[in-house]
């Protein structure tokens, strides 16, 4: 039906005129694709900057991550802040990484009342013990070594679990984790290869280096490098005069000339050793927590590839020198 709006009455012509213009706007609306409501990111604590890596790369976008010790701090002898406790009773998922290396963690769970999920990432994993690998060094870990994360290999298992905990707590977001997962493996993969291949056409024999503290014993397993420390499976752990005496000693019979301070330790002891044996540390490794933006371990791939460059190279170094007429 045509309406002719110039022979319409004044109220008529209004009436008309409302209505066009209502169905116009309408015509408009539907023209519009549906607004998406985003959903917030799911609220993450992971333990130690580490493991909170791995987190972000599995989790991506959809999730957002705190850590309780960051980058360059000792997860050993860390303590909570009210602040991060805070954050915990908030957190969706809690991350740790188990074996006894969060010694707070049971005070902080109770502390805390938390209600969310919490996923151990060492779960399935079979634990070295410190003596299996040719260190005596006593510690509060008791019987378990705590390091998983130095053999690749073990850093799978944290990615399943991992995904697996974001899935439990984010179920419409499962399909992507599973997707980031299944990408960072692959990355891992290529790291082991890597690391093996570097340390190839090094002889057995030739590879000792002396590090700060017991941290590297799978590192050892995995790729047969032979570690000595002052210092226990733990930063909290005193090393003896005895210990370090004996060290020194071992050093100079065997010619060991690889030292390396760590990023979290205090490098008093290298020092020490270093001014006995005559020899100056060959770098800095990270163990057990990331270096902080700009630095050379800004995630796990990055640590794991500086510290086998640093490791081969000194020990490539010294060889050299020895080989020398």
């Amino acid at each position: 039906m045509i309406i002719n709006i110039a022979f319409a009455t004044q109220p008529m012509r209004w009436l008309v005129v409302t209505v066009l213009l209502l169905a116009f706007a309408s015509l408009g609306r539907a023209s519009e694709p549906p607004v998406r409501v985003l959903e917030p990111p799911v609220r993450i604590v992971a333990t130690f900057s580490i493991l909170g890596d791995l987190v972000s790369q599995v989790g991506g976008n959809r999730v957002a991550v705190s850590l309780l010790a960051g980058p360059e701090e000792d997860a050993h002898v860390f303590q909570p802040t009210p602040a991060q406790a805070t954050q915990v009773a908030q957190a969706r998922l809690l991350l740790s990484n188990g074996l006894g290396f969060e010694g707070w963690m049971n005070r902080l769970l109770k502390s805390t009342n938390f209600k969310g999920e919490h996923i151990v990432v060492t779960k399935g994993i079979a634990p070295l013990k410190p003596s299996s690998a040719g260190h005596s060094h006593g510690s509060r870990h008791g019987h378990q070594d705590p390091h998983a994360w130095q053999d690749v290999r073990n850093v799978l298992v944290y990615v399943k679990n991992i995904a697996l905990g974001l899935c439990r707590v984010d179920r419409s977001g499962c399909p992507g984790y599973q997707i980031n997962a299944e990408r960072l493996t692959e990355s891992l993969n290529a790291l082991h290869r890597d690391i093996e291949s570097s340390w190839a056409g090094i002889p057995k024999e030739r590879r000792k280096v002396i590090t700060s503290h017991d941290a590297f014993a799978y590192y050892e397993a995995a790729y047969q490098v032979q570690f000595l420390s002052p210092q226990g499976v733990s930063t909290e752990a005193e090393a003896s005069a005895k210990g370090v005496g004996r060290l020194i000693r071992q050093i100079k019979k065997e010619g060991i000339q690889a030292l390396f301070v760590e990023n979290i330790s205090n490098g008093r002891l290298i020092e020490q050793i270093a001014r006995e044996t005559g020899h100056q540390p060959s770098g800095e490794l990270y163990s057990d927590a990331l270096s902080k933006p700009g630095g050379p371990a800004m995630s796990y791939i990055d640590m794991m590839r500086h510290n086998t460059r640093l490791l081969t190279s000194a020990i490539n170094t010294t060889r050299a020198q020895g080989e020398k007429p």
